[in-house]
Parts: structure tokens; sequence; C-alpha cells
């Protein structure tokens, strides 16, 4: 299966994620939704974040142009909110899924989507 497949099948097509990308640990992206663009800075920030996560816990992340507040960060998992919409950040072996949900969907609709493919992803390698 393609990155994208990922992207478009396991997320999106959930009906629970909005917004996905699938970067690499060492940067780049591998997959996105349409019109779904991190920026080169955002990007590093989301690696960052893993290796730093008190400071996202401080500083929250911005995705996409947008700033979300970090609700909680350790080495894999990353919880962010922004009004009533929120994100979903995992970390595989190689990758990171960065996913946005929004309104009416909560939290505990999206995380185990994102969970759930991030756990596959590491069982196989990823």
């Amino acid at each position: 299966m393609s990155w994208q497949a990922y992207v478009d099948t396991n997320l999106v097509a959930t009906g629970k994620v909005q917004k996905a990308a699938i970067l690499g640990q060492a940067g780049g992206v591998w997959a996105s939704s349409p019109g779904y663009t991190l920026s080169a800075e955002e990007q590093k920030a989301v690696i960052a974040a893993f290796a730093d996560p008190v400071t996202a816990q401080s500083q929250g992340l911005r995705l996409a142009g947008q700033k979300f507040f970090t609700l909680s960060a350790n080495d894999r998992s990353i919880y962010l909110k922004k009004a009533a919409d929120g994100a979903v950040i995992v970390k595989t072996k190689q990758a990171i899924l960065v996913t946005e949900y929004a309104a009416p969907i909560q939290a505990p609709e999206a995380t185990p989507i994102v969970e759930g493919l991030a756990d596959y992803l590491i069982s196989v390698g990823y």
C-alpha cells in the first residue's frame, strides 16, 4: 500500500480525520491529504516536539498555518486543540502521523484511528 493510501483510506476515509499527513522522522512529507501543507518550519517543529515535549506543551504547535495548544505531549503522542477542533500526532519507528479533526468530531473518536494506524505501522517496521 502506498503512503498516500494510508492517508486517504486509513485516516481521512474514516470520517473521523479531516486532514492528514505522514512525515518522515528524518524530514520530508511522505503523503498528505489534498491541500494540507505543512511548512518546512512546521515539519521541523513537529519532529522536534517529540525530543522536547515540555517545549511543545508550553508553546503549542502550528499546523498548516493554524496555532494549536498542546493538551498533552510525550515521546509517542501529542494531542492538540484549537477551539472545537483538534489534532492527533503520533510517532512510529520511521514516520510521524499528523492528523486534524473538526467539530463535531471529538478526540475520543479520532484518537483510536490514528493510534491504531501507528500501532500497525510499528508492527510492520515503520
